[in-house]
């Protein structure tokens, strides 16, 4: 990972976001995919917080873009270490959010935002 990967792809992450298009949000990540959220207990009703995989990923995301027809994103900043990046933004709300992705062979594997 370097400056110039992390910082394009943060802008593609955001703007697939913004297009409220989850194939193309989906995209950026593993078939195995591990993605822990609060969110997802009560919308999910999965008691462990986490979604394992791709499907279970896309009905987690899935449901939370039918409900925020406003979403939109504006990243503020990013940050990288060897397979990780940090997107700080805003969310349509102007809560400030940061999204941690791991990446395993171009993809994210894990993720959670915070």
């Amino acid at each position: 990972m370097d400056a110039d990967l992390a910082l394009r792809f943060a802008e593609e992450w955001a703007a697939a976001w913004n297009a409220h298009d989850l194939d193309r949000i989906l995209t950026h990540y593993a078939d195995d995919v591990v993605f822990p959220s609060p969110h997802i207990v009560w919308r999910l009703g999965e008691s462990s917080g986490e979604v394992h995989g791709i499907d279970e990923l896309r009905a987690y995301w899935g449901s939370g873009l039918e409900g925020e027809s406003d979403l939109h994103f504006t990243v503020e900043d990013v940050r990288y270490s060897v397979d990780t990046i940090v997107i700080n933004y805003r969310n349509q709300h102007g809560h400030a959010v940061a999204e941690v992705l791991r990446f395993r062979d171009g993809l994210v594997c894990w993720g959670c935002g915070a």
